[in-house]
């Protein structure tokens, strides 16, 4: 787990984070998003993402498993190369700041034996840069 204060309103912070279009804007890993489902984001909402990781190539269907605007928003893998699920969660501290967290959790059984090690912690270094990322494009708005 993530999290970042990010200096904008919660529904600012929100509406940008759990729109799959801004993905490839603050993920350093995250190639394209394409919807596979009509807009706007709502419960079984599906978004076909392609990525680079390790040095890989993924390319990956979330699909949307509970979302509470503003507050809660969870994705897991609905086809892809291993299981996958990504939450975010906001939280106002105080009118103009978020707190924004982002976790991952995984089967790795998609990478070699080789490289399963290396996953968690280089999840963590991509959480962490992805995070500062949002919050500079959110701040700088």
């Amino acid at each position: 787990m993530t999290t970042i204060v990010i200096d904008c309103p919660l529904e600012e912070v929100a509406a940008y984070a759990s729109n799959p279009d801004h993905a490839p804007e603050w993920y350093s890993n995250i190639d394209t998003a394409e919807w596979r489902t009509p807009k706007p984001l709502t419960l079984g909402s599906e978004v076909a993402f392609k990525a680079n990781f390790l040095g890989r190539q993924l390319a990956y269907v979330y699909r949307i498993v509970e979302y509470i605007p503003n507050e809660k928003l969870v994705m897991s893998t609905a086809d892809g190369p291993f299981p996958m699920e990504t939450t975010y969660t906001w939280d106002k501290k105080s009118e103009q700041s978020t707190l924004m967290t982002l976790r991952n959790r995984g089967n790795p059984s998609g990478f070699s034996k080789f490289l399963a090690p290396f996953m968690v912690p280089a999840m963590k270094r991509a959480n962490k840069k992805d995070l500062k990322k949002i919050k500079r494009i959110l701040e700088s708005r």
